[in-house]
């Protein structure tokens, strides 16, 4: 099947045929670059929304730490990466469709203006020759009818007798030129007759065969490259199924990882105090104060029981506890004795005689009158008292679980940091020692400034972790201490009598405030369990400078070369050593600065910091 011999006549329908395939073509790519569109704004739309919803981590206290948070942030990453398959979609129809479509459509317009021109050309020539036939056919006509004319006058003057002689001849001559002149314009028509013709049998067999088969191929071709572009459209979305599929197989696990368990857990080790929960209040009996006049030997008798009764509420309910922003409120006065309440005390120690009437009114109004107990802060005054205010370097605004645990925290990054200068060393001393076979190479004097600076960056790593490192076995030191400290504390609250004064005083008057030896005593126990001295620690050897050493930075010691020291703590591993000097002065110096001498007898010794 060919359209050269099947449509040898419809040079006008292949025309318009061939037209509408490269707007079919154009509208097909039309239709990608809409759908390119759409592939970008949806990727766009995507990324955007991942954008919103991820966090902006601007420290890592703010990074997630729950299971639920980090699956859906690890859903926002896979997201993330969905839309950018959507983009690889996009791209891959952007090159291999619409970049393919455009390139093609631009080569089947200029093919096809170059076929119809060769089919035109065609045309022409065939009408051409159509036109000098005709000429000559008609030309021919217009003088066989002359010839014609001529023969009809020669007859009739040849038959008149009338006719001349001259004018006979004159006829004769006349059509003799006229069957010449007929006859050459039949030979005329013949040839002309003959070359259109053969001209249009090339024309039918040869020539428009071939360019209609040329058009016929290029219409075909088209097709071929939709074809193409249906399936590159098509493979540029089956590409990226495989990795799409793994998104929304991550999307799963992180589901899957979800631990509601472990998220308790992390809800009680991020807002953990670390403090015990208050204990009971004690029974306050203001009953104790009524002045009863039953009998004369009832006085006695209530003042025996209203004694164990007292003791009883205080010793036996009130326990020590550590309250969450103070100690528990102390517990009342002994009862009131009709001696009480007609003698107070004044500040210099003697006493005037205050006559009451009315003693059941009086303890109303004490009760009514009252002022709120104000928490004591002073055995938290390291802890909740500076919540509010700015971070500390040692974490004491913290409660001490989570004191604790920053600084278990900042230890191990300073130990990383420590770690990568200690590698940086070494690859420089590596280098150096390159440097120093091989001068070629590179000078080694050149690695100094740098290593100098490793070695101050490691220096400072090891005094911060020491300084870590102390401020831990405090809190740790005073986390296995806090009960004994507590216990010691709740008795001298039970042995302190009176009403507590927002300045931490107690007297019987409202109007009075007296210190006794008591409180003196429970308000310097608070204290002293965080700052006694420690006995110095004993010499386990002796060490000799061999470099100087400045010791700028806070707890190291400075020593001079060749300057002999007391060694009370080893080299843990990071570096520092322990020494004191004859004068009692003590501090760390670095290990690789002096020579350690160990005496036998400290072998394996405990040292503490």
């Amino acid at each position: 099947m060919s359209w050269g011999t099947e449509l040898w006549d419809q040079f006008d329908s292949l025309d318009k045929h061939t037209q509408w395939g490269i707007d079919f073509l154009e509208r097909y790519a039309k239709f990608v670059k809409e759908r390119i569109e759409i592939e970008q704004n949806y990727a766009k739309q995507l990324r955007n929304l991942v954008k919103k919803y991820c966090p902006k981590r601007s420290s890592k206290d703010e990074e997630p730490r729950f299971t639920s948070c980090i699956a859906f942030f690890n859903i926002l990453n896979e997201l993330n990466d969905y839309a950018g398959q959507r983009e690889v979609v996009a791209e891959e129809m952007a090159h291999r469709v619409y970049g393919e479509l455009m390139r093609y459509a631009h080569e089947l317009k200029t093919e096809r203006k170059m076929h119809l021109q060769e089919g035109r050309k065609a045309q022409q020539y065939l009408e051409m020759c159509w036109k000098q036939m005709d000429n000559s056919k008609k030309k021919f006509e217009r003088e066989c009818r002359e010839a014609e004319k001529a023969q009809q006058s020669y007859e009739r003057l040849d038959n008149d007798t009338n006719a001349t002689k001259a004018d006979v001849e004159k006829a004769k001559q006349q059509l003799n030129l006229r069957t010449h002149m007929a006859d050459e314009n039949k030979n005329e028509y013949a040839a002309q007759l003959q070359n259109f013709n053969g001209e249009q049998h090339k024309h039918f067999y040869v020539v428009i065969p071939q360019i209609y088969k040329q058009l016929q191929e290029m219409d075909e071709r088209r097709t071929v490259k939709l074809s193409e572009c249906y399936r590159g459209f098509a493979d540029s979305e089956r590409k990226v199924i495989p990795i799409i599929s793994k998104c929304l197989e991550g999307m799963i696990l992180a589901a899957k990882s979800v631990d509601e368990r472990r998220d308790s857990q992390m809800v009680v080790d991020s807002f953990k105090s670390g403090f015990e929960p208050p204990g009971d209040f004690p029974f306050e009996d203001y009953s104790q104060h009524i002045y009863r006049t039953i009998s004369d030997g009832t006085i006695s008798a209530s003042k025996q029981e209203s004694g164990k009764v007292d003791a009883k509420t205080t010793v036996g309910k009130a326990k020590g506890k550590l309250w969450l922003f103070g100690k528990k409120p102390k517990p009342q006065s002994p009862p009131l004795t009709p001696a009480s309440l007609l003698t107070s005390s004044t500040s210099n120690g003697s006493q005037f005689l205050t006559f009451s009437i009315e003693p059941v009114h009086y303890c109303m109004n004490e009760i009514k009158t009252g002022k709120p107990r104000i928490p004591s802060f002073r055995s938290l005054k390291r802890g909740w008292s500076g919540k509010m205010g700015p971070a500390l370097e040692d974490f004491s605004h913290l409660p001490p679980e989570q004191r604790r645990k920053k600084l278990q925290q900042r230890i191990d990054e300073l130990n990383r940091e420590l770690q990568k200068e200690s590698d940086q060393k070494d690859a420089l001393n590596k280098m150096k020692d390159v440097y120093e076979k091989n001068p070629q190479m590179g000078d080694p004097g050149s690695l100094q400034p740098k290593l100098a600076e490793t070695m101050n960056n490691m220096d400072r790593l090891r005094m911060e972790i020491h300084k870590n490192e102390a401020w831990l076995s405090e809190v740790e030191g005073k986390a296995g201490g806090r009960g004994d400290r507590r216990h010691s504390s709740d008795i001298n609250h039970l042995v302190t009598q009176g009403r507590e004064s927002p300045e931490g005083s107690y007297t019987d008057d409202a109007n009075q405030e007296v210190r006794g030896p008591s409180q003196q005593h429970s308000h310097h126990s608070e204290f002293d369990d965080e700052f006694e001295d420690d006995d110095p620690l004993p010499a386990i050897g002796h060490c000799k400078a061999i470099y100087p050493f400045d010791g700028h930075n806070e707890g190291t010691l400075a020593m001079k070369e060749g300057e002999v020291l007391y060694i009370i703590e080893e080299d843990k591993g990071d570096g520092w050593t322990r020494a004191r000097r004859q004068n009692g002065e003590e501090g760390y110096v670095p290990t690789s600065y002096i020579d350690v001498t160990l005496e036998k007898n400290s072998k394996g010794a405990v040292t503490y910091i």
